[in-house]
Formats: structure tokens, C-alpha cells, sequence
């Protein structure tokens, strides 16, 4: 079964980036999260969505 939630460091390794990039694009409303009893977690069908947002290279 696929993971519904994802850890901060999930996500970040799953896009190639840093967990401070991750918490950039949370705090900066681009990308959404959740918070259950203080630990955030990325829903995957909003970081499929993220990924969908992206541009194309050219």
C-alpha cells in the first residue's frame, strides 16, 4: 500500500531536494502540508500535485 502521508525527509528525497528546501516551499504556501500532534506531513496526492504544477523544461 502506497504511503498517504509523507515525512518532511520523505518528500525531500523523493523531489532531489533539501529538507530545507521542503520547509521553504511549505512556508511559503506552495507546496501544502498537514500537521497531526506536531509532526508535518505532506499528503502524496498534494505533492503529485506540486510536481504537476511544475514547468516544463524548454
Amino acid at each position: 500500500m502506497e504511503n498517504l502521508l509523507l515525512k518532511v525527509p520523505e518528500v525531500a528525497r523523493s523531489l532531489g531536494i533539501s529538507r530545507a528546501k521542503v520547509y521553504e516551499l511549505i512556508a511559503a504556501g506552495i507546496l501544502t502540508s498537514v500537521k497531526i500532534d506536531g509532526c508535518r506531513r505532506v499528503r502524496a496526492t498534494d505533492l503529485r500535485a506540486y510536481v504537476d504544477s511544475l514547468p516544463s523544461a524548454s
